[in-house]
């Protein structure tokens, strides 16, 4: 076939420099971001510094390229690459279509660019004309440089220049996959080289020209490199970039969308989206710049959803610092983590398109696992990558049915197909939290107030809808556990009397986790958080030093009003040590001493490095100042949050807080070498836009409130459990032993001068539990118990205790 590579000699492959240099991904610094709302198309693409980044095929987890860009060469050996020497301009086509017009301009040409998926087939298009401003078209050769990076991956991958049914054609292949570059005008001299060495870049940057031996390049670091041949009489091309699983697909799919053309494909691109968009509610907002940001963030969820597993949503099209990682970085954030896609649920509903939130609710039954939790992140298929388990990912899902069914879209018949789903994610919530192996900055374990109330909520969410099953059992027994971890939220994260509340002027302050190792014991001044993303020697703090904005889902979970003196003295000491004023407004950083972000000189993430304020925080604070009545003080944050954005309107993670580091983009105010877009980000943006719309807060769980705020309800439950043992408890409380098999609990409040005995009893949620009526025992008496394992006939030989204290109220 004339597409299958030729042979190359392994002399001459090491002539070429072979494998190429260890290969790197690109700036995650994206401006554009775009997909076709079409099954048939497959591709996602990316876009920064004017130029194409990774495209994905044929899912959003599967990157393959690294950037396709222009290089120009004129008189004399003068050499140009647009990314680094022009200026850069983007537009959309339309509000909420993410096809782009790049105009990308030095002293000596303007090139200008339309770029779209072809929603008919797996290829990207990109019109493109060259305009000299200096000297005559005939000064100058431009060359299209292609790095292929199929599949996740830079190294192992081989190029060639080839023909297609007698055109000439650049192609590529890696593990399965295949990508073919062709050209409406003549391709003049093309190459295929190792990066670094032999590529066209550097032949063209030392020698002005491509030499004519390099025609396939093997199993490496590779990049493809052909002269468009522009004329004074056509200074317009299209160049299609088709994909496939053989190099004919792939050559087949570039052909045909050349065949058809651009304004064909564009026509349809833009009319599926505007029948989308046209659907959403009408939250339309433009910013000073006059870019409706509305319809940015909803185009942004949209172009990261899956085709092939509908439902599913990646959390960026980015790998942060992604210029400083290589191949061991095969996901970057183009994975799945199911506190984002919620998130992203989320945004879906306040836009108003309920059938794509009910959609990834279906997706996540499709992945939970069969103990009933949620892996830390997975590719598309469902496949784990990450090992962690965060309890807030656990717990998310049951808020995201909980929404859909109190706004209608979970009548009945559609609620029974997910009650199995909502069952096993409830048993696995309340048999192992409240305590978290990860909080949702997915690092360290404890008491976190974000999951807690993440956890608390989600478990009354659930009741509402076992109770609307007609299940009242597993109702009662869940709001009963949520009521429990709800009075003990201060006992685990509430510390007074430290040093920073005197510095602060406070009474005290939520801290941002409580280390596990103390679970139970009297305060989370006990113990130290190891902050893993600094350098030796600086990872243990004190767990009463550290404080997060994350204390705010109290208030937004609904489960602490706004105007509650803890919640507004938290915010005092959060505002003291993590508000972070910049030229468009003042963020906020994750937590205390966080090290995720650039070091101080401004070199990327390595492990190690400094926190960076996050735009999302600034959202989230919004929503809080909403929930305390301060609208006026929303909607300085909402500009605050969209002055945060890149060019094109992406959310970044995290912007950059120093001076200006010119040599490495970064920009006071400016975002940062971290995700762009953050998915998150934009669904907190829509939220937002809803909620002041609206005049409260969109997604607060209404439950909490109303049990909580209004009701004041407490708990005359303690619960202990192997998974976390209670030490102490208040004085007039019942103990409920919680366990996953049967037993018969032995038990004393006189060191066993008199011994009680009671069986545990199965519940309906598959916990087995025995209420101890220790509710009379005074304060100063301590309770010890063992148990009898009838299964294994054996006892435990273990006796635990739990004392009793004088009720306390923070």
């Amino acid at each position: 076939m004339a597409a299958t590579p030729p042979t190359l000699a392994p002399s001459a492959s090491e002539k070429m420099g072979a494998p190429g240099i260890p290969a790197r991904w690109t700036s995650s610094a994206k401006s554009g971001v775009g997909a076709a709302l079409s099954p048939a198309s497959r591709i996602w693409f990316t876009l920064s510094h004017g130029i194409v980044n990774e495209v994905y095929y044929p899912g959003l987890d599967s990157a393959c390229t690294r950037d396709m860009g222009l290089l120009v060469t004129g008189p004399g050996g003068w050499f140009s690459e647009e990314k680094r020497d022009a200026t850069h301009v983007i537009a959309p086509f339309e509000d909420g279509v993410p096809a782009y017009r790049l105009v990308n301009t030095t002293l000596r040409y303007r090139i200008e660019k339309r770029i779209l998926a072809d929603p008919a087939r797996p290829a990207l298009l990109q019109e493109t004309s060259f305009t000299p401003l200096e000297g005559n078209a005939a000064d100058y050769r431009v060359y299209a440089l292609l790095a292929p990076h199929l599949v996740n991956a830079g190294m192992g991958n081989t190029a060639w220049v080839g023909e297609h049914k007698g055109k000439p054609m650049l192609f590529a292949s890696g593990r399965g996959t295949c990508l073919a570059l062709a050209s409406s005008l003549p391709w003049g001299d093309c190459s295929a080289g190792y990066v670094g060495f032999s590529d066209g870049w550097q032949q063209l940057s030392r020698e002005g020209r491509l030499g004519l031996s390099g025609q396939i390049a093997e199993d490496g670091n590779v990049a493809l490199t052909g002269e468009i041949g522009f004329s004074s009489g056509n200074n317009t091309a299209l160049l299609a970039l088709g994909f496939g699983s053989t190099p004919d697909e792939a050559a087949e799919n570039a052909t045909a969308s050349l065949k058809r053309g651009f304004e064909p494909a564009a026509k349809a691109y833009v009319a599926k989206w505007q029948k989308w968009q046209a659907g959403l509610l009408p939250l339309d907002h433009h910013d000073a710049s006059g870019l409706n940001t509305y319809r940015v963030s909803t185009a942004v969820l949209a172009t990261h959803l899956s085709l092939a597993r509908p439902g599913a949503a990646v959390a960026s099209l980015s790998i942060p610092w992604g210029f400083s990682k290589g191949d061991d970085d095969l996901g970057g954030y183009h994975l799945v983590w199911p506190r984002d896609l919620v998130e992203t649920a989320g945004g879906f509903l306040a836009a108003g398109d309920p059938a794509q939130a009910l959609q990834i609710l279906t997706y996540l039954r499709s992945i939970q696992q069969p103990d009933g939790h949620w892996p830390q992140n997975v590719w598309l298929d469902g496949s784990p990558y990450w090992p962690g388990i965060q309890m807030d990912e656990c717990a998310f899902p049951l808020l995201l049915a909980d929404a859909l069914h109190r706004a209608g879209h979970l009548p009945r018949a559609k609620r029974a197909a997910f009650m199995l789903m909502i069952e096993k994610a409830a048993s696995y919530v309340v048999r192992n939290g409240p305590v978290t192996g990860q909080d949702r900055w997915e690092e360290d374990a404890g008491y976190s107030p974000f999951t807690l109330a993440v956890e608390i909520s989600a478990l009354l969410g659930a009741a509402d809808l076992f109770e609307a099953s007609g299940m009242a059992e597993p109702a009662n027994y869940l709001r009963e556990v949520a009521d429990c971890w709800n009075d003990q939220i201060e006992r685990w994260t509430y510390v007074s009397d430290t040093p920073e509340c005197r510095q602060a002027g406070v009474d005290g302050y939520y801290v941002r986790i409580a280390p596990a190792d103390d679970a139970g014991a009297a305060s989370p001044k006990d113990g130290f958080v190891p902050i893993k993303n600094r350098p030796p020697g600086d990872t243990d703090k004190p767990a009463e030093a550290i404080v997060s904005p994350d204390a705010l889902a109290l208030v937004r979970f609904g489960l602490r009003a706004a105007d509650d003196p803890r919640i507004v003295d938290t915010v005092k000491i959060i505002d003291a040590q993590l508000r972070c004023d910049l030229p468009q407004g003042p963020l906020w950083y994750r937590y205390t001493s966080d090290g995720y972000g650039e070091h101080a000189d401004g070199a990327p993430f390595d492990g190690t490095g400094e926190g960076r304020p996050w735009p999302l925080l600034a959202g989230e604070r919004a929503h809080y100042e909403l929930a305390a009545g301060n609208k006026d003080k929303a909607a300085s944050l909402l500009k605050t949050f969209e002055a945060s954005a890149g060019q094109g309107g992406l959310l970044p993670e995290q912007v950059w807080d120093g001076a200006d580091l010119p040599e490495r983009e970064l920009w006071l105010g400016k975002p940062s070498g971290s995700a762009m877009p953050l998915v998150w980000a934009h669904s907190e943006h829509i939220k937002l836009l809803r909620s002041l719309r609206d005049g409260a807060v969109f997604d607060m769980p209404p439950q909490g409130v109303k049990r909580y705020i209004e009701d004041k309800t407490g708990s005359p439950l303690r619960i202990w459990r192997f998974s976390n043992k209670l030490r102490t408890m208040d004085a007039g409380k019942t103990l409920r032993v919680e366990l996953l098999q049967p037993a018969v609990i032995r038990w004393s409040s006189d060191r066993w001068q008199t011994i009680h005995e009671i069986e545990t009893a199965e519940n309906a949620l598959g916990v087995h539990l025995a209420d101890l009526p220790v509710a009379d025992i005074p304060p100063g008496n301590t309770i010890v118990f063992t148990f009898f394992w009838p299964d294994g006939d054996r006892w435990e030989n273990v006796d635990f205790t739990v004392g009793i204290e004088e009720l306390t109220r923070q």
